[in-house]
C-alpha cells in the first residue's frame, strides 16, 4: 500500500494536475486525491499547494519525492532481481533516447525485443541527448541512447553504430541543384537549427568550427525542437536544415525534401549510455546487447 501511495504521489508531481496522473494510473480523479491526502496525513505535512487550478510541490513534497524516485526504483529492482533467480527475464525497463533515434531507430528495436521477452515493461522517454544523459547520471533511466559520447562521471558509453548527417532542403530550394556541398558554401543560405542541447547541434556546429566556419556566422532562421519539426520548415523552402539521413529516407523518396551529402562527410557515432557502476540487471544488459546489435543492422 505504501509503495502505491508513492507512485500516485510520483505520477501527480511528473503531471502536476491530478486529473493527468489519474489518466496515467487508468484510476479515477477522487481516488488519485485520496491517496494524496492519505500520505499528507500520515505525515503531517502538505506536499502540493493548490492555487487557481494548478498544483506546486511544496518543500515537503519535493524532499518526498527524491525519496519515492528512489524507494520506486529499488522495489523495481527488487523485481527483477527475483525474477533472475526464478530464470524470467521480466520487469520494467526504462529506457531514454534522443529524438532522432526514439523517432526512426528504436520503435523497431522495442518491438523485437518485446516479442521475445512479454513479460518486460519496456517504457520509452524522448528528450535531447543532454537531457536524456542526465536522466541515467540520476538513475532515473536503465540505459539512454544519445548522439554525443557522455560527458558526465559516473556513466559508460558504449559505440553502437554510425551515422551520416546531410544538408536537407526543398526541391525548389537553391541547394538543391548539388551534388555535394561543403561547409563554407552554406553561409550564404538561410539555416533552420535544432536547438541547445541537442545532439545532432553539437555534432555540427563542431563539424563548422573543424572547417573554419563559426556557428554564429550562419545566417539561422529559427531553432527547433525535434527531427520533424524542422523538416516540416525546410519544407516550406525557408531554408535548409542538417538531420540524419536516417531522419529524411521517407521524405527524399516521396519527393518532399532533397538530402544533399557535405563534403567533407558528416559522419557521427550513436553511443548507449548506462550507470558504470551501478548494479545492472540481467534485463538491462540483456538490452544493451540487443539493441547494439540491431543497431548496427540498422544503421551500419
Amino acid at each position: 500500500m505504501a509503495e502505491r501511495r508513492l507512485q500516485v504521489f510520483s505520477a501527480v508531481a511528473k503531471h502536476l494536475r491530478f486529473t493527468r496522473a489519474a489518466e496515467a494510473l487508468f484510476m479515477t480523479q477522487p481516488a488519485v486525491t485520496f491517496q494524496i491526502r492519505q500520505l499528507e496525513e500520515q505525515h503531517g505535512v502538505r506536499l502540493f499547494e493548490r492555487r487557481h487550478g494548478s498544483i506546486l510541490l511544496t518543500s515537503a513534497g519535493e524532499l518526498m519525492l527524491d525519496y519515492a524516485q528512489k524507494i520506486i526504483a529499488l522495489s523495481d529492482e527488487m523485481d527483477t532481481r527475483l525474477a533472475e533467480i526464478t530464470g524470467e527475464m521480466r520487469g520494467p525497463l526504462l529506457v531514454g533516447a534522443s529524438t532522432t533515434i526514439a523517432e526512426f531507430l528504436l520503435p523497431a528495436i522495442l518491438g523485437e525485443f518485446n516479442a521475445l521477452y512479454p513479460q518486460v515493461r519496456a517504457r520509452l522517454i524522448v528528450a535531447n541527448s543532454e537531457k536524456i544523459e542526465s536522466q541515467v547520471a540520476e538513475q532515473r533511466l536503465d540505459v539512454g541512447l544519445i548522439e554525443t559520447p557522455g560527458k558526465l562521471a559516473g556513466l559508460a558509453s558504449q559505440v553502437c553504430c554510425e551515422d551520416e548527417l546531410q544538408v536537407i532542403c526543398a526541391p525548389d530550394y537553391p541547394l538543391a541543384q548539388h551534388k555535394t556541398v561543403s561547409p563554407k558554401s552554406l553561409i550564404d543560405y538561410e539555416f533552420i537549427s535544432r536547438e541547445p542541447g541537442s545532439g545532432t547541434r553539437e555534432i555540427t556546429e563542431t563539424y563548422f568550427r573543424a572547417h573554419k566556419l563559426e556557428p554564429q556566422n550562419l545566417k539561422t532562421q529559427m531553432e527547433l525542437g525535434s527531427p520533424e519539426a524542422l523538416k516540416g520548415v525546410v519544407a516550406t523552402g525557408l531554408g535548409f536544415a542538417i538531420l540524419s539521413r536516417l531522419a529524411v529516407e521517407a521524405d527524399v523518396r516521396i519527393g518532399k525534401l532533397v538530402a544533399i551529402p557535405l563534403k567533407p562527410a558528416l559522419k557521427r557515432k550513436l553511443y548507449l549510455t548506462y550507470p558504470e557502476d551501478r548494479f545492472r540487471s540481467r534485463l538491462t544488459q540483456t538490452f544493451i546487447d540487443f539493441a547494439r546489435g540491431k543497431l548496427r543492422e540498422l544503421a551500419p
